[in-house]
């Protein structure tokens, strides 16, 4: 049985039942409150309660969800339906998917060449110098920061329940959020289906062209499955360059995989629900090897001897391997207290023409290295969620 793309912007799934409650709740009725109406459990009184609220803030900002798409980038007629290897894909995901072939001719064809998508993709020239600092600073700044306050302070129930649930803290959390869009500022105005189409099928000359492709191939279906999910008309869908979709720019595959109904509404929505935003992004971390358990300081300063037999250590993938013993025979040293009974990397903050920083770095670190492959990334989130945290506490 062929199944169609959606029309419509939003559909959502709830059933006759909850709707019902949902309505009680509401209203104010005794369903809310939990000692008049003790056939509910607690945790089904909180999922509905939690939906009553999000369903109260949606319909009071009606504006915002009706407001027509706009986007940036509206890029050049193609027309890829006539690519070979399009109509190949295509006839592949119909055939594995279930999709309707000719529904997706009809929406491959109102898809457009995003040249500057192909742009940002190219790699930097060479030699211009890593700079941690010159990073840093774009991060950690006050306009960022004090939007982080205000989003912490918005969403406290919503952050402490993650800690809570996830064992991830809540600075972590905002850390990301901010850094990525600016806790829902910059979320990207591309179309993500023109953006996903031109990477995975123009992709620029490269060593990876290849292997960069089929990612994108596999974002593209993961677009239009998520779709389909959640009822959303594909070509509403805005996101970066790239394909990446709302306050926590998460990629379609990982919404598929690691998104959650957060704000309990029966409904997956990272680009205006905050809470579903918060949520997934605890459980990314978690499903990326993120370890309640383990000391909140996942970063520790350390200096490095002139013998330079700590080299060895440096560049030896996104993971903690070494033990401080190790590290220090090798000539690492600190003047701070590290856990002895853990593992660490090396990892070397360049500076330009300035002093490199090294830090040891513990399994939590690299977690949110899974989120985006980068040194300067991680510490970024972990000093800007600090930063807010030190900045709320004032």
């Amino acid at each position: 049985m062929r199944r169609s793309l959606p029309t419509i912007l939003l559909t959502k799934k709830s059933s006759f039942a909850s709707s019902i409650l949902l309505s009680l709740l509401i209203a104010g009725a005794p369903a809310a409150h939990g000692a008049e109406n003790p056939g509910i459990s607690a945790a089904d009184r909180a999922k509905a309660v939690r939906a009553a609220k999000a369903q109260a803030a949606r319909k009071a900002a009606p504006a915002a969800k009706k407001a027509p798409a706009k986007f940036d980038f509206e890029g050049d007629d193609v027309n890829y339906t006539n690519w070979k290897e399009v109509r190949a894909f295509l006839d592949d995901l119909s055939a594995r998917q279930g999709f309707d072939r000719a529904e997706l001719d009809t929406l491959i064809g109102k898809v457009r060449y995003v040249d500057t998508a192909v742009q940002l993709m190219k790699p930097a020239p060479p030699g211009k110098p890593k700079n941690w600092q010159a990073y840093s600073a774009r991060f950690i700044e006050p306009v960022r920061i004090n939007a982080g306050v205000k989003f912490w302070n918005e969403n406290a129930e919503a952050l402490a329940r993650a800690e809570r649930e996830y064992g991830v803290p809540a600075d972590i959390i905002v850390g990301i959020i901010g850094v990525e869009t600016v806790y829902g500022r910059n979320t990207g105005r591309f179309r993500v289906l023109d953006a996903l189409t031109t990477l995975a099928f123009s992709y620029p000359e490269s060593p990876n062209r290849a292997a960069r492709m089929a990612f994108f191939k596999g974002e593209l279906e993961n677009a239009l499955l998520f779709a389909r999910k959640d009822g959303i008309d594909p070509l509403t869908l805005l996101g970066s360059y790239a394909g990446a979709i709302g306050l926590p720019q998460f990629m379609p595959s990982s919404i598929m995989k690691f998104a959650v109904d957060f704000d309990g509404d029966s409904h997956i929505d990272l680009r205006n629900s905050t809470a579903d935003a918060i949520g997934s992004v605890a459980h990314f971390l978690v499903e990326h090897g993120w370890r309640r358990n383990d000391p909140a300081t996942s970063v520790y300063p350390v200096s490095v001897s002139p013998s330079r037999a700590w080299e060895k250590f440096i560049g030896q993938g996104l993971q903690a391997k070494f033990s401080w013993e190790e590290l220090q025979s090798a000539g690492v040293s600190s003047n701070a207290p590290v856990p002895a009974n853990m593992l660490f990397g090396l990892i070397d903050l360049q500076n330009g023409s300035e002093a490199t920083e090294y830090s040891l770095a513990s399994n939590n670190f690299f977690a949110i290295t899974q989120y985006n492959r980068s040194y300067f990334y991680a510490m970024s989130v972990i000093d800007l969620g600090q930063a807010v945290r030190n900045a709320r506490a004032r």
